[in-house]
């Protein structure tokens, strides 16, 4: 008997999208950005947005978040529109989500289960799926009153499957907590993996750089254009989610590796920012991070705060000097007035406004970049003409800032950093420098 071809393109499914206002919120944006960005996650995920509202909370019901009526007026628009999954922009409770599914008869997703099923679908490398299951496995083990329904007592056991008498519900959370601690010891391999990487780059050394900055702010296309890496930029939010590092040239013939970071949002689930702490690290290391934003969006200041917080969770603060540069990306897509005012704002807070399409302001980036790194004092190294050596090793680890080529030899200008100082000193004990008079 012939059948026919399965077409595996299943249709997308359809969404309707929903930010709850609760009782005296005083949030950072209006309602209005706060569902936007809430649909632009329902597309990342594939899901066709059929509706979307705000509905304002007089006060929360415990059982359903909505009260009553709205409830009922949300199942009527649920079969009205033919949705299949329903948003809610904000954090249900597992008894919440599992009686909104019951009352509207479709699939209900909270904001914490929406980022991480998009994570889930982003993650490329192993480390960022092991993060991203982690997270995963953390938030579903509240929900497992929700997820199983099978609850009929077992039959018998067969060792590990659980013993006579033992629920399924009891099995499923023992063997959700020993996959938890087999990802938690996977993870630990990583970063001690990920921590003999940095102490090697420590040892080249080149200063690292780490982009960090709002989803959608612009980080990989920036990073692209710094690099002439080709990595994934596209305007969608969580476009990338694992780590890249490449070399960066700065002015005068500098090396640093640049380093780009998953993107952050507003009410990142804390189980995302413990998963993900390991990767995050690379920020709480960097000599100089980037803080890009979306400088052409409404909401660039809110989405500037939610970055300082989540930076400040991992214990990198802006007080710590002139470690932290705002660049204020895409005043490409600003009219030529607003532009001015961008520019003289950006001076004014010395940030950078750049272009990452254009191109334009990338060279005083740049140049800021490589004045950040240099910190260390220029010395004066004076080589023997045949010395090519110790001039290769100079513009290897430091930053070489002059030459001056005389009679006796060759007068090099250079910052090193302490390390790299000290290895030079160790390989050519015969070659004192002497600071630069300030």
């Amino acid at each position: 008997m012939k059948t026919n071809a399965i077409d595996h393109r299943a249709p997308p499914l359809g969404a309707l999208v929903i930010h709850p206002i609760r009782p005296k919120a005083s949030p950072a944006r209006t309602a209005a950005e706060r569902l936007e960005e809430a649909v632009g996650l329902a597309a990342a995920l594939d899901l066709e947005v059929r509706e979307s509202l705000i509905a304002p909370l007089r006060a929360v019901t415990p059982s359903t978040l909505f009260g009553s009526g709205k409830v009922a007026e949300i199942g009527e628009l649920c079969a009205q529109a033919g949705v299949d999954v329903v948003v809610i922009d904000d954090a249900l409770t597992p008894v919440q989500q599992r009686n909104l599914e019951r009352a509207w008869k479709v699939k209900v997703i909270d904001r914490t289960g929406l980022i991480l099923e998009i994570f889930a679908r982003r993650a490329r490398t192993g480390e960022g799926r092991l993060q991203v299951e982690l997270a995963r496995l953390d938030y579903e083990r509240s929900r497992l009153v929700r997820t199983w329904t099978h609850l009929e007592r077992q039959r018998g056991g067969f060792g590990f499957l659980g013993g006579p008498g033992e629920s399924q519900i009891e099995a499923d959370r023992r063997l959700l907590a020993e996959r938890i601690v087999k990802l938690k010891a996977d993870l630990t391999d990583v970063r001690r993996t990920r921590n003999l990487q940095r102490q090697g780059r420590k040892r080249v050394p080149y200063p690292i750089v780490a982009l960090v900055g709002y989803t959608n702010a612009g980080k990989s296309t920036l990073f692209n254009r710094l690099t002439g890496a080709d990595v994934l930029a596209k305007s969608m939010l969580f476009a990338t989610l694992d780590p890249t590092l490449r070399q960066l040239r700065l002015p005068g013939g500098r090396s640093a590796i640049l380093s780009d970071t998953v993107g952050f949002i507003s009410d990142l689930p804390h189980e995302l920012v413990e998963a993900f702490r390991a990767t995050l690290d690379e920020v709480r290391e960097a000599d100089v991070i980037l803080h890009v934003r979306d400088i052409a969006s409404s909401d660039s200041e809110a989405q500037g705060q939610d970055v300082t917080t989540v930076l400040d969770e991992l214990g990198v603060k802006r007080d710590e000097g002139r470690r932290i540069l705002e660049v204020w990306n895409k005043i490409d897509l600003l009219d030529d007035e607003h532009r001015t005012e961008i520019a003289e704002q950006a001076r004014a807070r010395g940030a950078v406004a750049v272009s990452s399409v254009t191109g334009e302001g990338l060279a005083d980036l740049f140049a800021r970049v490589a004045g950040l790194i240099d910190e260390d004092p220029e010395r004066i190294f004076l080589l023997s003409p045949g010395d090519g050596e110790a001039l290769a090793w100079l513009y290897r680890h430091g930053r070489v800032t002059g030459r001056n080529e005389g009679a006796d030899g060759l007068a090099v200008t250079a910052r090193l950093d302490p390390q790299a100082l000290g290895r030079f000193e160790q390989m050519r004990p015969d070659l004192t420098p002497r600071l630069v008079a300030g």
